[in-house]
């Protein structure tokens, strides 16, 4: 499993257990960031989105129990695995982390063999939840995890509306979406968008990937057609 293209975003209030886990992430191969209180902790994750976030439960300004409330509510952010540092023995921080949404915890001191176990086994069975979030469509992958597309190995980056209705049209290659279901899908059944809205994301869509292969069907929706 290659571990560099995993972000880890580290929040402690003590520069030495940074430093101390920054290196043994590193080594592992691990990209890796770094936050010193819970505030910080929570705009870091909104700008880096990281794949996993190993949080202290006490810390000034905000305690990792109350950064992690806040950042379950992000739903960009629901993906992200979370582990609990905690110096405590007692049982309730270990509760009130899991139920703040933390996926695990480590008690400190903490041993770093330990904790790359627990976060490798946490990153596995993530991966092998998202092996089906993977579509491929003839030249096509899109990857929704990382809400990027690749077309003949190379990285193409949409924004979201644009990969999210790339994605709709993917899921069911051959299939004719009305527009009606399109704008309900992508944008929303709250949101009022022109009537022209979708046929300029198409046409950025096919300018940005190169494609070919979706189709208008007049008076109705969009396609996009399996080779």
């Amino acid at each position: 499993m290659d571990y560099s293209q995993y972000k880890i975003l580290l929040v402690d209030d003590e520069e030495d257990i940074i430093e101390f886990l920054s290196y043994n992430l590193r080594k592992e191969g691990f990209q890796v960031s770094a936050a010193y209180n819970g505030k910080q902790a929570i705009d870091k994750a909104k700008e880096e989105i990281p794949h996993l976030i190993i949080m202290d439960v006490m810390m000034p300004e905000m305690d990792g129990i109350t950064a992690v409330t806040e950042i379950r509510k992000n739903p960009e952010l629901d993906d992200t695995l979370i582990i609990f540092l905690t110096a405590r023995a007692e049982d309730y921080s270990q509760i009130a982390g899991l139920e703040a949404g933390a996926d695990d915890y480590v008690s400190k001191p903490i041993k770093p063999k330990v904790l790359i176990s627990k976060l490798i086994a946490l990153l596995r069975r993530s991966v092998k939840k998202d092996e089906t979030d993977i579509i491929r469509v003839n030249d096509l992958v899109i990857d929704q995890e990382q809400f990027v597309v690749f077309k003949d190995n190379q990285q193409i980056i949409l924004p979201k509306k644009e990969f999210k209705l790339l994605k709709l049209l993917a899921s069911a290659p051959n299939k004719v979406f009305t527009r009606e279901e399109i704008f309900s899908k992508v944008w929303g059944d709250d949101v009022i968008v022109g009537d022209r809205t979708i046929d300029v994301h198409v046409r950025k869509i096919r300018e940005k990937t190169g494609v070919d292969y979706i189709r208008t069907v007049k008076g109705i929706g969009y396609k996009l057609e399996e080779n």
